[in-house]
């Protein structure tokens, strides 16, 4: 039976979970999953594949944020742990189980500072600069996390995942706020 999403909870009893569920599920992995680094490099290639219908669909400073996001940080990641590259409020569901499960993983392998990236883009717990930041700050402060690090991250995976997107305009706010927070 699906459970009630964490998204109903609002976003400081979200913020709660998540700063208790994303050590459970940092594991120590490798194969079969996918490197974080060969996807962010897939995810600056498709960015630059798609150069003219990406400079008509956003801001030329929030691609170019994106790509030095995604050639940059691969390389000097830190320790390699099991990620979700998309789990955010609506993928956290009560359970009988356990209080709260993760679904819909889309698996990574890299570092910690990734992890939180769909959380802070998570417009389903308020879609605004302030809970953005939010969100950002209190994850990376409670986590001991690299907030630049992770700011560049959900810049770069968030442009990426706008282009045809259903959620375009709401990721380009996200990544927006994120480079003016710099």
């Amino acid at each position: 039976m699906p459970g009630t999403p964490l998204s109903a909870a609002g976003q400081e009893e979200a913020l709660d979970v998540f700063v208790e569920l994303l050590p459970r599920l940092w594991k120590p992995a490798g194969s079969p999953f996918r490197r974080l680094a060969v996807e962010a490099a897939w995810w600056a290639g498709q960015l630059v594949c798609t150069w003219d219908e990406a400079g008509r669909q956003f801001e030329r400073r929030l691609v170019d944020a994106a790509l030095e996001a995604l050639l940059t940080l691969p390389s000097t990641q830190g320790e390699q742990v099991l990620l979700n590259q998309d789990l955010h409020g609506d993928n956290v569901l009560a359970s009988g189980r356990e209080p709260w499960l993760a679904i819909d993983p889309k698996p990574l392998v890299g570092e910690r500072e990734f992890g939180v990236a769909p959380i802070v883009r998570s417009r389903e717990l308020g879609h605004s600069q302030r809970d953005v930041l939010r969100r950002l700050d209190r994850l990376t402060g409670e986590l001991g996390l690299d907030r630049e690090r992770a700011r560049g991250w959900t810049i770069g995976q968030t442009i990426a995942w706008s282009i045809g997107s259903e959620y375009h305009s709401t990721h380009i706010d996200t990544a927006r706020w994120l480079l003016e927070a710099g």
